[in-house]
């Protein structure tokens, strides 16, 4: 059976779209499935994040024909990580020659089989890289800062979304939409949360990721947060996200 694809996107950076893309794919792999993460972004914080931080070879190579991608993977607790670089910036300018530009991503993952899950940590902007991670992707998973601004960006993601769903992938849908760095003593997160229930179509996860120092720690040592300290509320907060996601189908 083939793996259910998931970019995870947002287009303002810091908004918790590698965290989410690290420790789902950990409490994913907890719960028993097999994941595998794609560091598409040039930041390659996913990588840096997970103690990947000089690789044999990365997502450009595998773009540029010079590396298979199963070549490229690296185990870390048992979650598989094919790399990120730099290099993603040249390999992007480079693809807008090319024919099936939109699908280089996905002709990539046809074979990555044996996965249960893979998640698609995507750039911080709509770029060529980002609609390719849309083309290959079955859903999209949005996580949300409770902040205006990031309220403001949504309805551009949700655009592009229908856009690519038209013109390149019928298949694609909004998984749902995930509350992260919550913190309910703040009186305008519970306001934006409010605003999400009454004016959004889309799901919205009722597993909310709370503001947890523990989050922030845990790339310092290389780990997701269930590896680093599994009984902090970073840890339960993505576990139990990890069991509404598997329960949604």
């Amino acid at each position: 059976m083939a793996a259910t694809i998931v970019s995870v996107i947002n287009q303002k950076g810091g908004t918790g779209k590698t965290t989410t893309t690290i420790n789902l794919g950990s409490a994913l792999q907890k719960l028993g499935k097999r994941v595998l993460l794609i560091d598409l972004d040039p930041q390659a914080n996913l990588s840096y994040s997970l103690g990947i931080t000089e690789p044999s070879c990365t997502l450009a190579d595998v773009f540029s024909g010079q590396a298979k991608l199963q070549d490229c993977l690296q185990e870390r607790n048992g979650l598989y990580v094919a790399p990120g670089s730099n290099e993603l910036v040249d390999i992007e300018i480079s693809l807008v020659t090319q024919p099936e530009r939109e699908r280089f991503l996905q002709h990539m993952l046809e074979e990555m089989t044996e996965y249960d899950y893979i998640l698609i940590d995507c750039p911080p902007s709509l770029s060529l890289l980002t609609v390719n991670a849309l083309a290959a992707s079955d859903e999209v998973l949005t996580p949300l800062q409770m902040e205006v601004l990031t309220l403001q960006g949504l309805g551009q993601i949700l655009n592009t979304v229908q856009q690519i769903k038209t013109a390149l992938n019928p298949k694609l849908r909004v998984k749902g939409i995930v509350v992260v760095m919550y913190d309910k003593r703040r009186k305008l997160s519970s306001e934006i949360e409010e605003y999400l229930k009454e004016n959004m179509d889309e799901y919205i996860f009722q597993q909310r990721i709370r503001l947890n120092v523990k989050l922030a720690e845990a790339p310092s040592f290389g780990q997701s947060v269930l590896d680093y300290d599994a009984s902090s509320y970073g840890a339960k907060d993505y576990l139990g996200l990890a069991k509404e996601f598997v329960s949604l189908g």
